[in-house]
C-alpha cells in the first residue's frame, strides 16, 4: 500500500469503498450523506500519520480504524447542526434540513454506534486499549457540547472556562486519534502520550482558528453561515476579550448588539467585527493559537523525534496553522 498519506485521496478512497447499509434506506442515506460531504478529514489523516510514522507502512486495519474517528467526528456534526439551528455544512445543506430532524437525530445516534463497531470489527492485540481511549474521548467531547450549551445561560464566563471547554468538545478527538493510531502501530505509552499532547495542543489552535474564520472569514470561503458565532452570540475568545477590554459607549454598543438581536444580521456581523478589532480581541485571539503551536511544535518533536518520520504530520501541521477555510 502507497505511503504518501498526506493528501486524502487514500482515506477517502477507501471512505467512499465502505458506505454504510441497512434499512430504512433514508436514514443510511442521511448517514452517508454527511460522511461524503467531504471536510479536511483532518482526525483520520492524524491517525494514519502516526500510525504510520511509527510503523513505516499502512493496511486496511489503520484505514478502519481511521474510519471510526471520522465517522464518530461526522456524528458530533449533525447533532452539533441540530442544537445550533444550523442550516449549511461544508457549504451543502445539514442533515436536519436535507431530511428532518427526527432523522438526524437518529442518523447521528447510528453513526455514533459504527464508530464502536469499526474499532471492534479490527484485529489489533491492543483492541481494549484503543476501546478505552475511544470511549473515553466519546464522553469527554458530551461533556464539552453541554459546557457550549450551558455558556450563554451564564452570567460571567471566564476565559479558563472557554478554553476547558474547547478542550473537552473539539480538541480530545485529534489528540485520541494520533494515540490511537499510535497504540496500534505499536508504540510505547511514553510515544502515545506525546503523540495524545501534540494532538491536544494542535487540537487547541486548530478550534481558536476556527473561532476567528467564524467571525472574521466569508461564507464562500468557510462553507458554513458567515458570521453565524456573531449572530448566535456565541462567548468565544473574541466576544469575551472584547467584553472584558471595551469601555463606554463602545462596550454599550456591543451588549446592545448581544442583547437586542438586531434584525439585520450583516450590520450585526460587521459592526462587531469592527468592535471586536478596536478592542484588540483578533490579537489575542492570534496570540493564544500561537502559543499552543509552539507547545504541540514541542510535543511533534518529541513523538517523531526522526524528521522522516514527522514529516506527513509536519506538513499537516503548517498547513492548518495557515488554513483560511
Amino acid at each position: 500500500m502507497g505511503n504518501d498519506i498526506v493528501d486524502t485521496d487514500l482515506f477517502e478512497a477507501y471512505l467512499l469503498g465502505h458506505p454504510f447499509t441497512g434499512k430504512p434506506v433514508n436514514l443510511y442515506n442521511a448517514m452517508n450523506y454527511i460522511m461524503q460531504l467531504g471536510g479536511k478529514r483532518m482526525r483520520p489523516k492524524l491517525l494514519l500519520l502516526a500510525y504510520h510514522s511509527v510503523k513505516g507502512e499502512l493496511d486496511q486495519e489503520a484505514l478502519k480504524l481511521a474510519l471510526a474517528i471520522e465517522t464518530f467526528h461526522n456524528f458530533s456534526l449533525v447533532h452539533d447542526d441540530i442544537m445550533d439551528n444550523a442550516p449549511i455544512r461544508r457549504g451543502k445543506k445539514t442533515v436536519h434540513e436535507e431530511w428532518d430532524q427526527s432523522t438526524a437525530i437518529l442518523a447521528g445516534d447510528n453513526l455514533l454506534i459504527k464508530a464502536y463497531q469499526l474499532i471492534l470489527d479490527t484485529n489489533y492485540a491492543c483492541k481494549d486499549q484503543l476501546l478505552k481511549a475511544y470511549t473515553k474521548m466519546s464522553a469527554q467531547v458530551c461533556d464539552g457540547q453541554q459546557m457550549d450549551m450551558n455558556l450563554p445561560k451564564q452570567s460571567q464566563i471566564t476565559e479558563a472556562e472557554y478554553l476547558q471547554m474547547i478542550q473537552l468538545k473539539t480538541a480530545v478527538l485529534p489528540a485520541v486519534a494520533l494515540q490511537m493510531g499510535a497504540l496500534a502501530a505499536g508504540a510505547n505509552e511514553a510515544v502515545c502520550n506525546a503523540f495524545y499532547d501534540f494532538g491536544l495542543h494542535l487540537g487547541m489552535a486548530f478550534q481558536l482558528q476556527d473561532d476567528y474564520l467564524d467571525a472574521f472569514g466569508s461564507a464562500q470561503d468557510i462553507g458554513k453561515q458567515e458570521g453565524g458565532d456573531i449572530i448566535e452570540n456565541k462567548r468565544t475568545i473574541l466576544l469575551l476579550h472584547a467584553l472584558q477590554h471595551l469601555k463606554g459607549a463602545d462596550l454599550n454598543q456591543l451588549q446592545n448588539l448581544i442583547d437586542q438581536a438586531p434584525a439585520d444580521d450583516a450590520f450585526k456581523i460587521s459592526t462587531v467585527r469592527q468592535l471586536m478589532k478596536q478592542a484588540g480581541s483578533d490579537q489575542h485571539l492570534l496570540q493564544l493559537k500561537h502559543v499552543y503551536e509552539t507547545s504541540a511544535h514541542q510535543f511533534l518533536d518529541i513523538a517523531c523525534p526522526e524528521p522522516q518520520q514527522q514529516a506527513g504530520l509536519l506538513s499537516l501541521f503548517e498547513g492548518l496553522k495557515t488554513r483560511v477555510y
